[in-house]
């Protein structure tokens, strides 16, 4: 058994269909079901005796170590975050909770419950923790890419969230014991990704004929990582990664968001082609850039490769046509993610551009 924090999320109900998919051994999943969770992402697994759902919020100790001392998990793996940057800019306070005051709370569930363990399974346990490669902060054009040692440098509230989380997690291992392993993943993408992200924001605006916003200049560079190789490196941490240790999962994507954009554009006039035989690429509309807009993030993936023997499967080219016929493929989720309130974020980010 393990538990999951965050699993009705994009990264986390990625991972528990993966790891359902692919093992017999059962999860528990707990989730807050914010804006951004979504128990249509776990529909298929509605009559699987394998996947136990809890509504919840890992802030919420009491509820944690009832999980824990009720289902006795080899190990806790936290995807659960508030993780959009332009979210925290406009509210950070909800950052502070979840990412920093609910990290704490669940370590110190986890380290009286792994306390608890007869030594065999106190050995065997492991606390495995998501995180940003955005707690690096940004980079220069020609800087190499970040490694484990990087220094934290978090430019955004988001950033600060997770950096703090990561160091809470660190400093549990060194002063507690506690068996825990950190990774610090670059920008995901692929299928039940919420649409307030460049790439699924941009497929489902062009779908629906709507202006594609492009911060600024749109050269701003990512590392881009399709969702299942992510979770194909968790699964190898989790495995094989040494207590104590960070791994850095990367995609070996580096591409500018502008080049993202006119690749979706491009996908979708192959796949989808606009009734009036134009490119949706006429759509793209450049926005006034977000305060504090790191330049480059990019990861230098080759720890995990040499330790652990990991590497992505997908190249770019493939993942994102993946991820692109699943957004047309799967008409009604985007239909229903896309509720009043997320209409209004998106017009208050953008502006009237997207109105």
């Amino acid at each position: 058994m393990i538990l999951v924090t965050g699993g009705a999320g994009f990264i986390g109900s990625n991972f528990v269909l993966d790891w359902l998919q692919a093992s017999d051994e059962p999860v528990v999943n707990l989730d807050k079901l914010t804006y951004a969770g979504n128990l249509e992402n776990l529909v298929t697994l509605q009559d699987d005796v394998r996947h136990h759902f809890v509504q919840g919020d890992l802030g919420d100790r009491a509820l944690v170590e009832r999980l824990l001392t009720e289902h006795r998990p080899r190990a806790v793996i936290n995807f659960a975050a508030e993780s959009h940057v332009d979210r925290s800019i406009h509210g950070p306070e909800d950052f502070i909770q979840t990412n920093i005051v609910g990290t704490f709370r669940l370590l110190e569930a986890v380290r009286a419950y792994w306390s608890s363990l007869p030594a065999g399974d106190k050995a065997n346990f492991r606390f495995l923790h998501v995180s940003t490669d955005e707690v690096y902060g940004t980079l220069s054009k020609d800087a190499p890419p970040f490694t484990e040692t990087n220094p934290y440098e978090p430019n955004s509230p988001y950033a600060a969230s997770k950096a703090a989380s990561d160091h809470l997690v660190r400093a549990w291992h060194h002063t507690y014991g506690l068996p825990v392993l950190t990774t610090n993943c670059s920008n995901n993408y692929g299928p039940y990704h919420f649409p307030e992200k460049l790439i699924p924001l941009m497929i489902v605006n062009a779908l629906a004929g709507m202006p594609l916003p492009v911060y600024g200049d749109g050269l701003q560079v990512r590392d881009w990582l399709y969702v299942k190789d992510h979770c194909s490196a968790i699964r190898r941490v989790l495995e094989a990664g040494q207590p104590g240790e960070t791994y850095n999962i990367g995609g070996w994507n580096e591409k500018p968001n502008i080049e993202i954009v006119h690749r979706v554009c491009d996908l979708l006039d192959e796949l989808h082609p606009k009734a009036d035989g134009g490119s949706y690429r006429a759509l793209i509309t450049h926005v006034q850039d977000r305060p504090g807009h790191d330049r480059r993030y990019a990861i230098d993936a080759r720890k995990i490769e040499r330790d652990l023997g990991w590497k992505p499967a997908e190249t770019f080219e493939t993942g994102i046509r993946k991820t692109v016929q699943w957004y047309l493929d799967h008409p009604q989720w985007v239909q229903h993610v896309q509720s009043g309130s997320y209409r209004d974020w998106v017009s208050k980010q953008y502006g009237a551009v997207v109105a």
